[in-house]
């Protein structure tokens, strides 16, 4: 990195006569920096004096010709730079022979004249010509080259300090005579020169401290180019110069500009914040990695370019050194945002840079990591599979939380395995392995498991099944941790120490991953089947056993006693036994089962309570002001009976698929457990049976119709949560059981009482999580086609355009991605999405206006661009999927046959708004959709001739008073006018107002006001389709000068 120079060990001599090759020039030059005032008064100057040159010489010649050959071709830079050496040499040195004899006259004042007579002539070459950027590299390739000779030479003399030498005043003389174009008007020029500093300066690696300054002052001007290309070359340049803001004062007695102070800083503002996505590509791979820069670097893996997040992967992260340096949030969230990432590229990067170059940092030495490190971006030449450094590099990454089954380490390790095939060959999972097992290592033989198992066409099914343990050897493996994971559990809770909890957490996450490969075996082996069943019923009836766990072995389960019918009812009556010795253990209490009969079962859960309804579930009611410590302890116990019982029965429902009336075991679980924690005076009890509650009325219809009133009376009385819970609960059973439930003479409750509580949910801008909830779930609804509601349509645009939902970006995700699909899916959706097209945008329109300062809202007119794309006909999906199979010319001929009448409709609605008492501002808004309809002669006749005759009235009544107003009515009307022409219909149309007229449009180019540019979507500005190209005779006969004339003195 170029240092300053410090004047006082700058040296400067200054004699005659040449002694040797190894002396300096003895002649004194001319090549000085001139101060920095005058500088940077050129910097102001646009036109700069050249001088007139002197005669042509053989120096001239000679160096010319150097310059030519570097034009061409990078492949000769190397001699040419040995040959301009050569002439330098002969210039500024004793020669020590006869050779270049006709350079021997010259002094190095010519020399230094005549480089520089050449180096002008690149700053008009523009940025597409290859020659110019040849010249830029051979200047930097030999100014490095010549002054590594001549510090190589002086070394001796000048033991430190920076030693002047010809070739360090060449390169201020260079510097200096580029330096005033920066402040050209040509961009071209601006570019160049900055292009040319910018790669002297990286090439060098010292400079003098006055002309480090003024080549600081002019770049930092560049900064802020309006020209993308030059502001990438002055960053070049000052991410080099940036590594010396901490030397010395950077706000010295030079220094009086406000450009001047905080280089860094202003690096980084521009990092963050140009809008060029070079520029910030430039920076990230150019800045100098300290303590303060880094985590702005880091934060480029959020950029909104492709290929600066990809940089960063690829290029930052692989030079920067031993990843152990970062912190542990930041390595996970860098891998999270690579992993995740929405560019393939990018995730392709992210996972290279975890499966070659983070393991190799673990597996290494530190020298090694240091020789890695230097290469830059090269990655170490792969080495022998390491698990040691595989483990260590899990434990880098804390696999016991980003191992979930949300975390990042199960997709850093599926690129891991997909990459590596020669961990995938050498890994081992033997006796030795299983008996010390950790956190890491259970996490590599699960992740290994789920990736061969996942392949397609059962690629590494032979492999798998060679290194993992059978059935019956895993259970021995799970019992034994499971008995660990509960002594850990005991004494934590006896001690209540830090270090034991964590010793539990591992254990509780080496049980969870065994939990999850017994998940993926084979169990036609009867032996290893009945052990692992008999094992998970065991520890299912653990009480002390963290949900997670509890989840994952009902699942289990499930799988173990086979997917048939008759293993489902084996299944609920296995879980039913456990949740009773679950109740049993923990309250200690022995309560007889009683029978249920199962045909009385069937009642809604606001039904009376049957007197014989075990008390073992019931919640107390009342509580004496005296209760004693014992009461209060027994208390706490029974609320964590119901919800250990609630979560197993939850855990089972969710893997149940057969009906519930059919099955004695869930009709025994739902009257005695469930309906009693719904009625539950305890809150969390109460919330837990709801969510029970409502898995049971999924696989029974009547049980939904029976308890649609009490959900709904949960969403209207209950908190967020219970708000949030009550949605999802409506929208599963509407989405299993269909619309038709709605529309049953015994359902209680009506369609627009759910549509009432969708429409209050999406208003509720307070409710952050409601209102997320409640729209996801509309959405899957419409889609679905089981709620065909318009206003509930319309809710959901409003809300997508809404400023007070600005805040939530779970509800404008969701909509910016439903929308399109829901009216580009079916032409039936689109006609919805055009009966409440006018309707919403009037509300949106009366919104816009009435905004206070503080909020921001999209323009009308882009609203009305994206209905306008939402209802175009040629883009529902039926109509993609024929021009995807037609050739060019199939394409357009199906392209005209579409049917638009449902702009026709759209048309029809917007010119009914204009007609009625609409604002001039909303009649604005409202004409710029006419401009953008699809018009086709297969459209409804009917429709066309109503949509003509009301454009004919408007024209009459001249209601619009604005220019593009009037242009994009008569875009619409000459194309219908064409349509009904073309049809024999003009005339009929003309006979009913009593007279021939023909239709003539507005000439454009007449009015004095400009149409507005469109701000709309780029698929949704789509200009009217005349209907055939052999019409244009009649567009002829319709551009008649008089009817123009006519029809304009009638607006």
């Amino acid at each position: 990195m170029p240092g300053r120079t410090s004047s006082r060990t700058t040296t400067r001599q200054s004699t005659t006569s040449r002694t040797s090759t190894a002396a300096v020039s003895r002649k004194s030059s001319a090549a000085t920096l001139k101060s920095r005032s005058s500088t940077a008064s050129r910097f102001s100057s646009a036109n700069v004096i050249i001088p007139e040159e002197p005669a042509t010489s053989a120096l001239r010649v000679q160096i010319c010709s150097i310059f030519s050959d570097t034009q061409r071709t990078t492949a000769g830079h190397r001699k040419s730079v040995i040959k301009l050496r050569k002439i330098q040499e002969a210039c500024c040195y004793e020669p020590t022979s006869n050779s270049g004899k006709d350079t021997r006259d010259f002094d190095e004042d010519e020399f230094n004249y005549e480089v520089g007579r050449c180096t002008v002539r690149l700053v008009a070459v523009k940025k597409a010509e290859p020659a110019g950027d040849r010249v830029v590299r051979f200047l930097g390739l030999y100014l490095s080259h010549a002054n590594e000779k001549d510090n190589t030479l002086v070394a001796e003399e000048y033991d430190e300090g920076f030693a002047e030498t010809p070739s360090s005043r060449l390169t201020s003389y260079i510097l200096s005579l580029v330096l005033p174009f920066l402040a050209s008007k040509e961009k071209t020029v601006r570019f160049r020169s900055t292009q040319l500093i910018s790669h002297i300066i990286n090439s060098l690696d010292s400079i003098d401290d006055d002309l480090f300054q003024q080549l600081r002052l002019g770049l930092l001007k560049r900064v802020r180019d309006k020209e993308s290309m030059v502001r990438v070359q002055a960053v070049l340049g000052l991410g080099r110069l940036a590594g010396n803001e901490t030397e010395g004062d950077p706000n010295g007695d030079d220094s009086d500009d406000e450009d001047a102070g905080g280089l860094l800083e202003k690096l980084l503002d521009v990092l963050q914040n140009d809008p060029s996505a070079d520029v910030r590509r430039s920076l990230l791979l150019n800045l100098p990695l300290t303590p303060t820069t880094l985590p702005y670097l880091l934060e480029r893996a959020r950029d909104l370019d492709p290929a600066t997040r990809r940089a960063l992967y690829s290029r930052l992260l692989p030079s920067l050194g031993d990843f152990r340096h970062l912190s542990l949030s930041m390595r996970e969230k860098l891998l999270r945002w690579g992993l995740r990432d929405r560019d393939e590229n990018v995730r392709k990067a992210a996972g290279k840079l975890f499966r070659e170059r983070w393991i190799e940092d673990c597996t290494t030495t530190q020298s090694t990591v240091q020789e890695c490190s230097q290469e830059g971006n090269a990655v170490a030449e792969a080495r022998s599979p390491n698990f040691e450094g595989l483990k260590e590099l899990l434990e880098r990454i804390d696999v016991v939380n980003s191992g979930v089954e949300s975390g990042v380490a199960q997709e850093a390790m599926k690129c891991f395995w997909e990459g590596r095939a020669d961990y995938r060959e050498e890994v081992v999972f033997d006796d030795s392995f299983w008996d010390g097992l950790t956190a890491e290592s259970a996490f590599i033989a699960r992740s290994f498991n789920d990736f061969c198992r996942q392949q397609g066409d059962a690629k590494f099914e032979d492999l798998v099944e060679e290194k993992m343990p059978e059935v019956t050897k895993l259970a021995f493996f799970l019992q034994r941790f499971i008995n660990k994971l509960l002594d850990s559990l005991r004494r934590a809770a006896e001690q209540g120490d830090d270090a034991e909890d964590d010793d539990t957490a591992e254990l509780e996450f080496i049980v969870e991953q065994l939990l999850q490969i017994a998940q993926t075996l084979d169990y036609t082996d009867e032996v290893g089947r009945r052990k692992m069943y008999a094992l998970l019923r065991e520890i299912l009836a653990l009480p002390e056993l963290p949900e997670e766990v509890t989840r994952l072995i009902v699942e289990g389960l499930r799988g173990v006693c086979g997917g048939d019918p008759a293993g489902e009812r084996e299944f609920c009556g296995v879980v039913l036994e456990a949740i009773a010795e679950v109740h049993d253990t923990i309250t200690g209490d022995d309560v007889e089962e009683e029978e249920t009969d199962p045909d009385e079962s069937f009642h809604s859960a606001k039904s009376e309570l049957s007197e014989d309804m075990p008390k073992r579930l019931k919640t107390s009611r009342s509580r004496s002001p005296e209760v004693d410590e014992n009461d209060e302890e027994k208390a706490m116990k029974e609320i964590l009976v119901n919800m250990k019982c609630l979560y197993i029965t939850q855990c089972m429902l969710e893997n149940v698929e057969g009906n519930l009336q059919q099955n004695i075991h869930l009709v025994t679980m739902l009257n005695n457990l469930v309906v009693p924690a719904v009625r539950s005076h305890e809150a969390p009890v109460r919330e837990r049976g709801l969510t029970c509650l409502g898995l049971c009325c999924l696989l029974d219809k009547t049980l939904a119709e029976e308890n649609l009133t009490l959900f709904l009376h949960c969403f209207n009385k209950g908190h967020d949560a219970l708000q949030t819970a009550a949605i999802q609960i409506i929208s599963d059973i509407l989405t299993v059981h269909g619309s038709s439930l709605l529309s049953s003479p015994t359902c209680p409750v009506e369609e627009k009482m759910l549509y009432k509580m969708f429409s209050k949910a999406l208003k509720a801008d307070d409710k952050i999580g409601v209102q997320a909830a409640a729209c996801e779930a509309a959405c899957k609804l419409m889609l679905g086609l089981v709620v065909k509601d318009e206003e509930l349509l319309k809710t959901l645009v409003v809300a997508y355009f809404d400023p007070g939902t600005a805040e939530n970006l779970g509800l404008r995700q969701g909509l910016s991605y439903f929308l399109p699909v829901y009216c580009h899916s079916r032409a039936e959706n689109q006609m919805r999405m055009q009966e409440i097209a006018v309707a919403a945008l009037h509300s949106l329109i009366l919104l816009h206006d009435n905004l206070d300062e503080e909020e921001e809202m999209v323009t009308p007119v882009m609203i009305a661009s994206h209905l306008v794309d939402w209802t175009d006909p040629r883009k529902v999906v039926s109509v993609r999927d024929m021009e995807a199979l037609a050739d060019d010319i199939g394409r357009k001929e199906i392209s005209k046959s579409i049917d638009g009448t449902v702009h026709m409709d759209l048309a029809k609605d917007v010119l009914e708004k204009i007609a009625s008492n609409a604002s001039k501002e909303e009649k604005k808004v409202f004409c710029s959709v006419l401009g953008k309809l699809y018009v086709s002669k297969y459209s409804d006749v009917e429709k066309i001739r109503t949509v003509y005759e009301l454009a004919s009235q408007i024209v009459e009544d001249k209601l619009l008073s604005d220019a593009p107003s009037r242009n994009a009515l008569n875009k619409l009307y000459v194309a219908l006018g064409k349509i009904i022409d073309s049809l024999g219909e003009a005339e009929g149309v003309d006979e009913e107002h009593g007279e021939e007229t023909k239709i003539t449009p507005i000439d454009a180019e007449e009015e004095e006001e400009p149409e507005e540019a469109d701000e709309g979507l780029e698929d949704a500005a789509a200009t009217v389709r005349l209907t055939d190209p052999k019409d244009d005779s009649l567009l002829g006969e319709l551009l008649d000068d008089e009817l123009e004339s006519e029809l304009d003195d009638s607006f």
